[in-house]
């Protein structure tokens, strides 16, 4: 108890770290705007007065690629005249060369007044002007930064009227700066002429990923010390049920059949308490994660031997006994309840994993194929035994080895549960478990556990290792190999073997294997204007943090030469990541399927996008876009075939060309 009550103390101290440190973040420029006409009433000026925190600054108006983010305006609607000259700043900016970034930079600290003059049009009384200013703000003295800001602008003057001429003028400039359900650029797709879109290809994908997973699962669990055991009891409990060959089968089978139904019942029952709708949103959910994180390594503990979790063991007993005065099918059934209550010490760990990893499939489909993997797995050796007796007598016996079993599926929590972890610190941005301390954290855990298979140390149930066995050294040689695969990470080498779990490349510090890379951007409409400047077409990238095929196309097809050089040199990528949490400066009003639906993240923003232009809601999901927004190709989904990922953007450059 000693070391649990240390654990929650640690477990507190980091959430509650987190979450207040993520509560403290503030924004250290305040923004003050102002309009009005001058003596002659056909002119103005608009100024807008950047306040800004002792120590911190913000950027220029034009900054070299590369830096940070540069001050910038950007007017979606003007209305009854147009903007004259360019933004002018009340002084001048400082310009030093910045060791951080490389780069030759400017910025202003203190305060700032920014000047931008306008002219009325004939006829109008007033004017107006919406949009935004971008910024960021860095401190002077640690060089931390703030995430890029938005300060929404909204001025009048008078009564604006706008010409005809004047309002498309304006709608031509602006187009691909409204950002949002209102631009063109947000029109659904047109796959008619490029062919049926592939959104479904991923589902099936992730489902067989499912289904090992939850097989596995079910292997795993049959090892433990909770369950292996049950077999002899529950075959000498159906011997003794059943009079003949054919009757012992017949309960056989049914006995397997009432595992299967009772697992797939309870991954079903957690779906539908949730919503299916809502399984993805919970699987990138902060509170959700940190929570199933402390509870892996509380299962861990347990594991490792210094408490036992059980539930009450009335449940148990009550249903063994109601197992033995009743008869038939309904006797099965409660022998089967047995299995899964005396068994949940054991199999629980895994199980809340398999409903998590399949929580973010986000549908009924996903959490029903996991568990009818896992009952299927659990409930074959013991159909098999039931129906061939003779096979109990090849069993090994129960003894230290379930023990040692329980201490490797330890050591597997342990390591599972920084996953959970990284999702978490992923979609809110955190920062607390970059990719090198990830891999750190692996390396230790699969060393320790090669030096446990070898006997080196023991836990206070385990029985003393006399000699090791073949299979354990094995197991321990292939737990080492796997740590000495890992370093390479701490210095940003791909490990495309696990990049479906290891945080993604970008949060490494330190990256010795890393090359220039392509250009990326993580707003559409501003990836669509550059897009459309450069006269390239456009590669969207539907993804997310917790996504785990995204994270395996990025290893295994992203990082290869031939895909990142073609994207490099002939496309704009656009990575939208559909459970990003950070709140969007303004929420956004629009109606799907006859509902009102308020988005307010920024991950809401770009899953709607997917949902209304393409139709589409799994991830990952790649599509080609001309300039006006339209398919140059069908939609590609989880495929790790290089070759076929390179064939379908060169099909995207041809039709781009003879457009």
């Amino acid at each position: 108890m000693k070391v649990l009550s240390r654990f929650i103390l640690l477990i507190s101290f980091l959430v509650c770290g987190s979450l207040c440190g993520y509560a403290e973040i503030v924004n250290p420029v305040s923004w003050t705007q102002k309009i009005e006409k001058d003596e002659s009433g056909k002119e103005g000026v608009m100024s807008f007065t950047a306040t800004i925190q002792k120590n911190w600054h913000i950027y220029g108006l034009n900054l070299p690629e590369g830096g940070p983010n540069a001050t910038t305006f950007d007017f979606s609607e003007i209305v009854g005249g147009e903007l004259v000259g360019d933004i002018v700043p009340s002084t001048p900016a400082t310009e030093e060369f910045d060791s951080t970034f490389n780069l030759p930079l400017s910025w202003w600290e203190t305060t700032v007044t920014f000047r931008q003059k306008f002219r009325l049009s004939e006829g109008s009384e007033g004017f107006k002007a919406v949009g935004s200013i971008r910024y960021q703000a860095c401190s002077l003295v640690d060089g931390s930064c703030i995430p890029p800001q938005k300060e929404p602008v909204e001025l009048t003057v008078g009564t604006p009227v706008a010409s005809p001429a004047a309002v498309s003028a304006n709608e031509a400039a602006s187009r691909s700066l409204t950002s949002g359900p209102d631009s063109p650029l947000w029109a659904p797709a047109d796959f008619s002429k490029v062919g049926a879109s592939a959104a479904d290809n991923v589902s099936g994908a992730s489902w067989l990923y499912i289904f090992v997973w939850g097989f596995v699962g079910g292997l795993l669990a049959l090892l433990t010390p909770c369950v292996w055991p049950m077999i002899p009891l529950t075959v000498s409990f159906f011997l003794k049920k059943s009079s003949s060959r054919s009757r012992s089968i017949r309960d056989a089978l049914t006995y397997g059949v009432a595992i299967v139904v009772i697992f797939l019942v309870l991954g079903l029952a957690v779906t539908v308490l949730f919503g299916a709708s809502k399984l993805n949103d919970l699987a990138t959910n902060a509170v959700f994660n940190l929570i199933f994180f402390a509870l892996l390594v509380v299962f861990a503990i347990s594991f490792f031997g210094a408490f036992e979790i059980k539930l009450p063991a009335s449940w148990s007993n009550r249903m063994d006994s109601r197992a033995d005065r009743t008869t038939g099918i309904l006797s099965i059934f409660f022998m089967a309840f047995t299995l899964v209550l005396v068994s949940f010490s054991c199999t629980g760990p895994i199980i809340g994993t398999l409903l998590v990893e399949a929580a973010s499939q986000g549908s009924y489909v996903g959490p029903a194929v996991g568990m009818g993997a896992f009952a299927l797995a659990l409930a074959i050796p013991f159909t098999l035994c039931a129906i061939f007796p003779s096979l109990l007598k090849e069993l090994p016996r129960s003894g230290g080895w379930l023990n040692s079993v329980k201490v490797i599926l330890g050591f597997l929590e342990l390591a599972l549960s920084l996953k959970f972890l990284s999702v978490a610190d992923l979609a809110y941005g955190w920062g607390i478990l970059d990719r090198e301390v990830f891999i750190s954290l692996w390396v230790a855990i699969f060393v320790l556990l090669s030096l446990y298979l070898l006997g080196k140390f023991r836990f206070s149930h385990d029985s003393p290792t006399e000699h090791v066995g073949i299979l354990r050294f094995f197991l321990s040689l292939f737990s080492f190999s796997f740590a000495i695969y890992l370093v390479p990470g701490l210095w940003g080498a791909p490990l495309k073997g696990v990049s479906a779990f290891v945080p993604p490349l970008f949060t490494q510090d330190f990256n010795l294997y890393g090359s220039e890379g392509f250009k990326s951007f993580d707003d559409y409409d501003e990836g669509m204007k550059y897009a459309a400047d450069n006269k390239l077409p456009v590669l969207i990238d539907f993804s997310g943090y917790g996504c785990v095929n995204c994270r395996k196309m990025e290893g295994a097809v992203f990082d290869t030469e031939e895909v990142s050089g073609l994207i490099k040199d002939k496309f704009v990528l656009i990575t939208l990541m559909v459970d990003d949490k950070h709140q969007l400066p303004a929420s956004i009003d629009v109606v799907e399927n006859g509902k009102n639906i308020r988005l307010e993240t920024v991950g809401e923003k770009w899953s709607y996008l997917q949902r209304s232009k393409f139709n589409a809601s799994t991830q990952p999901y790649y599509v080609v876009l001309d300039g006006n927004g339209q398919p140059l190709v069908s939609s590609y989904s989880y495929d790790e075939n290089v070759a076929r990922f390179v064939e379908w953007l060169q099909t995207a450059l041809t039709n781009f060309k003879v457009q």
